[in-house]
């Protein structure tokens, strides 16, 4: 008798209409396997889905050039499905002006008129796969099926996948799906759908990482992030490490940028202070539980690392060049980058060294630096099993997580926000989150420059209202005996010539040892309206130049400036209306009077 899984495949695959169905095992072999369809016979836009690079400089290492209109994130394609139910307030409520909604049952209709025949002439590769350690209460077993083979090794690098999934979900029907095609990469016809109450995503039209990958963003925050609601947990865009002090205590903090804010960075942080040491948990995502000793627990579903390219080398993240060149067990996939074809090397702007001759840009075409033109895409990516990391924290593995003393919530701003400012309180550092704003990145389309409020770094990503996000982050810190410090940071601020203010990268152990100051009581700070900032000498600044008239920029806080941020944080927080928490209204009207506006 067929299995809820075997069930639920074969219903998609007549519809589909795939050549043949490859159940997936995650076995070093088939990932060889699959690279050599990927090499020899699938292709984009005439492209092979996989180029081998320079094997001796770049273990393990392929080249994957996606389709030129499908390169980032496409947020305006990207719907949560909720349905109206006579229990709660219409479906679009529940999804929240943070997303865009259709009716699930027209949702479906669309999608499968899409999704009629989109497999022809292809491969069905069934991907059984685990969210978290699969000894951990807090993972989620998942299948995804897609028809593409850079997704099929990318989500083997991405997660814990294999055919021992498919017996631990046995005749439960309690598994997350997602239903995967890059149909025709047509942009009129790419959609990515949740529909949260059922745990099914499903994903056409493009085969790009956020929007192909379907256990990270699609499952591991906007459907977790719903469960997570149901179930008394938080699903989290943030980065997880641990941060040894030169006594050996270890420290475990949460962080939470939106994509290309140093996130990854900071993740893989190498520290400029002698005796302290940064321990990557994970990079992205963060499933945090309240423990049995009432603290807060975070787990990394995770097992690999997803990011941008641009402006990585040596000298702002050596950890992570040196986790792409490692031999193991996991391939290294990079994508969009410009080529070196003398070499097979892969390039991008920031990598050290001078610029490499005889290099194709990230479509393919011969590139000239003289032309101003960018030779790798600014969202052009890695994916790398974080096993890979030299950095990697012994704890990762624990299915019971690592506790979590400090969050900060931070995003990339020129001007205005103060380098680190800690909350008064859980309340008012929830506040602290939902205020965060960001610029704009290239990791999505279809979004205007300027400075987009960014709460937790979950916007794009929260798969409810937000009102009601916010709500759930003030009832979970309740619930905690000892609920972690929130802090915000922001390492972009410039000075009035437009440099930096903060030198950055390895420096951010600086703020880093602050912020483990204040969780342990070592030192004091000092309040203003928007919340406690550092003393200038309790910060450890031995061995860069930062005076003490830079300090008070990186720290200014201008009553004028902050006339315009709270008029347009008050805009933001309005459109949730009634669903918007008492508390947070009563901070922002505290803010608001403190700063005599």
């Amino acid at each position: 008798m067929a299995t809820p899984v075997e069930k639920w495949v074969e219903e998609q695959a007549k519809l589909t209409k795939p050549d043949k169905i490859w159940w997936c095992d995650g076995s070093e072999e088939e990932a060889h396997k699959l690279i050599e369809i990927g090499i020899k016979e699938e292709k984009i836009n005439n492209v092979p889905i996989f180029q081998e690079l320079n094997q001796k400089i770049w273990p393990k290492a392929y080249y994957h050039r996606s389709h030129p209109t499908d390169v980032a994130r496409t947020e305006h394609l990207t719907y949560v499905c909720h349905p109206d139910l006579p229990s709660r307030q219409t479906g679009k409520d529940t999804a929240g002006p943070n997303n865009n909604w259709m009716e699930p049952n027209e949702a479906k209709s669309l999608m499968t008129k899409l999704s009629d025949g989109c497999m022809k002439g292809r491969t069905m590769y069934v991907l059984p796969y685990m969210m978290g350690n699969t000894d951990s209460p807090y993972a989620k077993a998942c299948v995804q099926l897609t028809d593409n083979s850079y997704v099929a090794i990318s989500m083997r690098i991405m997660t814990r996948m294999g055919k021992h999934i498919i017996e631990k979900i046995g005749n439960s029907e309690n598994f997350v799906k997602g239903l995967h095609s890059c149909g025709d990469f047509d942009p009129n016809k790419r959609f990515i759908m949740h529909f949260p109450d059922e745990h099914l995503v499903w994903s056409i039209g493009s085969g790009y990482g956020g929007n192909a990958l379907l256990g990270k963003k699609c499952f591991s925050l906007r459907i977790a992030s719903w469960l997570g609601l149901k179930e008394g947990w938080l699903a989290e865009h943030m980065v997880i490490i641990g941060i040894q002090c030169p006594n050996g205590d270890m420290t475990y903090v949460l962080a939470a940028f939106p994509s290309a804010c140093g996130k990854t960075n900071l993740a893989m942080l190498e520290s400029t202070l002698p005796g302290y040491k940064v321990w990557t948990v994970g990079d992205d995502i963060a499933w945090i539980n309240i423990g049995p000793d009432g603290r807060f627990y975070a787990i990394n579903p995770e097992i690999g690392l997803f990011g941008v390219v641009p402006g990585t080398s040596m000298k702002t993240n050596p950890n992570m060049m040196k986790s792409l060149k490692a031999d193991n067990f996991y391939p290294t996939l990079i994508t969009n980058s410009a080529l070196n074809t003398d070499t097979k090397e892969p390039w991008w702007e920031g990598l050290d060294g001078p610029v490499a001759k005889n290099l194709i840009d990230w479509q393919g075409n011969p590139w000239d630096s003289s032309e101003g033109t960018k030779a790798a895409h600014p969202n052009s990516r890695f994916t790398v099993s974080i096993y890979n990391s030299p950095t990697l924290s012994n704890e990762f593995d624990n299915p019971k997580g690592v506790p979590i003393s400090a969050i900060i919530i931070g995003g990339r701003r020129t001007q205005r926000i103060p380098l680190i400012v800690e909350g008064f309180n859980w309340e008012h550092g929830v506040f602290i989150g939902t205020r965060t704003g960001s610029e704009t990145t290239a990791a999505a389309t279809g979004l205007k420059a300027g400075v987009r409020r960014d709460p937790m770094a979950m916007l794009p990503f929260c798969g409810y209202n937000m009102g009601d996000y916010f709500q759930h982050w003030l009832n979970i810190g309740r619930k905690a005996s000892n609920p972690p410090k929130i802090f915000t940071a922001n390492w972009f601020r410039v000075d009035e010539n437009g440099n930096f203010l903060w030198p950055g990268f390895g420096e951010n152990i600086r703020i880093l040892k602050w912020i483990i100051d204040r969780v342990h009581n070592n030192v004091s700070a000092k309040e203003t309206p928007i919340g406690l900032i550092p003393n200038y000498e309790d910060l450890e600044l031995s061995g860069i130049n930062l005076t003490k008239e830079m300090y008070d920029k990186l720290f200014a806080i201008n009553i004028n400036e902050w006339k315009q941020e709270i008029d347009d944080i008050e805009k933001f927080l309005n459109q949730f209306g009634a669903r918007m928490p008492k508390e947070i209204w009563a901070e922002f009207k505290d803010l608001k009077s403190k700063l005599y506006i």
